[in-house]
């Protein structure tokens, strides 16, 4: 992958977001170059918290803590003017400001003409979480203006609708996958070993290397995260991001 910039964009607000955007930069990393990223949520900066990717915190409010448009620019300023892939964690405070801005400023023709290949990351969770993600999954691919891989986040529950189809089945996803640049399904797991693993993961703000490395964790713990980055990172892999 050559001079990529990579938006996490989603309007519900506890979806794993920042979770995947960190799983984006360490997959980005595998070559040795790890990427530079931006956290512009401005109330929960978990993405900011991984000491180890080094996140840049862009604050975009003013001081009456409305958030200022214009202060967009700083971010593209910072896109246009690199030479490394990026990472970019939005927040939902963030998401219906940014969205319309990138649309506005044709920021993915903008940065696709500067050489970078722009792609957007958006996520569908289960259970409960279905509902209003889908939404946000349907607002993004109505922009038609960057490629898009879709996260199915299985933590939350199944992905399935209230007619009881399961998503992909689902008149929503039929109507968006031919557009689709890749599907990536964080798999429901065991919750009292993965899913306990994974939030002492997420909680400590450590990445991969770090918790092979960290007395903190016991061999079965590392044992199945490792499996965890194995399977993400595969299906990372066997996207063509070069569109």
């Amino acid at each position: 992958m050559n001079r990529s910039i990579h938006f996490v964009l989603q309007a519900k607000g506890g979806i794993g977001k920042s979770f995947i955007s960190a799983l984006l930069a360490q997959f980005l990393t595998r070559d040795g170059t790890p990427p530079i990223c931006f956290d512009i949520d401005q109330e929960n900066t978990t993405f900011a918290h991984y000491a180890a990717l080094k996140v840049e915190h862009l604050s975009l409010i003013n001081a009456d803590r409305v958030i200022e448009p214009r202060k967009f620019d700083q971010l593209m300023e910072s896109l246009l003017s690199g030479t490394d892939n990026c990472v970019i964690d939005t927040g939902a405070n963030t998401f219906s400001n940014f969205l319309a801005y990138l649309v506005e400023a044709d920021a993915f023709d903008m940065l696709a003409e500067a050489g970078y290949t722009p792609v957007v990351h958006t996520i569908v969770g289960g259970a409960d979480t279905l509902l209003d993600t889908a939404n946000g999954f349907n607002s993004i691919m109505g922009m038609g203006k960057a490629p898009v891989v879709l996260w199915m986040n299985e933590h939350f529950g199944p992905l399935v609708s209230s007619e009881g189809k399961p998503f992909e089945e689902t008149a929503l996803f039929t109507r968006h996958a031919p557009s689709l640049l890749g599907v990536v399904r964080l798999r429901s797991r065991t919750a009292s070993t993965y899913g306990d693993d994974i939030r002492k993961m997420t909680t400590s703000r450590l990445t991969f290397e770090e918790i092979l490395d960290s007395p903190s964790f016991t061999v079965m713990e590392k044992s199945r995260l490792k499996n965890i980055r194995t399977d993400v990172f595969n299906q990372l892999s066997a996207i063509q991001w070069q569109t």
